[in-house]
């Protein structure tokens, strides 16, 4: 007689994670690009210069480079465990070319990202539309918060000089990226990781290129930044790509990551 057990000494069996549909990761990278976007476009719009400054009611560049940092963190938590939480097409390149992503979803990705970002920041208008007289065609005519070099530089810095703090810090950007979302990294910590970095990069590039690292950030505010911006966008968008491509290419070789990796999605449960 065989002998029989009961359902209550039987282990549960673990419940493999379903991977998220392609519809639900193209979702995320649209909100999550939102949010990216429409937190340090509008706290630059809105927060950076408020009142020129009288009363000390501005948050100047540190208030933006810290709505920058924060807006990624929260993206990356919230959505992050869908999609990877790349938000940015410079990083889906980046990562694409590093072996960490696969190029078959790499344009939906990038598409997806411009859609979140041109979400943003045309509600940004229509928010600006019902702000003081003057408001939003001085916010236009000002750049929108562009990108770019000369006009569009805080600073009044040259393009030879936007084109390099574009280069060099999205390329210091993506090897982060690389190196936090290793198996080798403290689980849970990579989004605390990547806007802490993004903070500390913008403070580096606010004054000389208005600091995009983003393409999809870039196109976002060109749309509404009047001709300068329009004309002046090519550089926010090939800057990102190649200091991505440069970071994804050679971070293996650098850092010799020969163990199996994990993308942000894992990261950041």
């Amino acid at each position: 007689m065989s002998e029989s057990v009961s359902d209550a000494t039987v282990s549960p069996q673990p419940v493999a994670p379903v991977a998220p549909s392609l519809f639900s990761r193209l979702a995320a990278e649209v909100a999550g690009t939102f949010v990216l976007v429409f937190g340090v476009v509008g706290t630059a719009l809105y927060a950076a210069g408020f009142a020129d400054g009288d009363g000390g009611l501005n948050v100047g560049f540190l208030g933006v480079a810290l709505a920058l940092g924060l807006s990624v963190v929260v993206g990356a938590y919230a959505f992050g465990p869908v999609s990877g939480g790349h938000f940015n097409p410079a990083v889906t390149l980046g990562l694409a070319v590093g072996g960490r992503f696969a190029w078959r979803d790499v344009i939906g990705y990038i598409l997806a990202q411009i859609v979140g970002g041109a979400l943003a920041t045309t509600l940004l208008v229509a928010i600006a539309a019902g702000g003081p007289d003057g408001f939003l065609d001085k916010a236009m005519s000002g750049g929108f918060a562009s990108t770019g070099w000369g006009e569009l530089s805080p600073g009044g810095f040259p393009l030879l000089s936007a084109l390099l703090v574009e280069i060099i810090t999205t390329a210091v950007f993506v090897y982060v990226i690389l190196g936090v979302t290793s198996t080798r990294a403290a689980d849970g910590f990579a989004p605390l990781a990547i806007g802490l970095t993004l903070t500390m990069l913008a403070l580096i590039a606010i004054p000389v290129s208005n600091a995009s690292f983003n393409p999809a950030r870039s196109i976002a505010t060109a749309i509404y930044g009047g001709p300068t911006a329009l004309a002046q966008v090519w550089l926010s968008i090939v800057a990102p790509i190649v200091g991505a491509l440069i970071a994804g290419s050679t971070f293996k070789l650098l850092f010799d990551r020969s163990r199996p990796q994990r993308d942000l999605s894992s990261a950041a449960r």
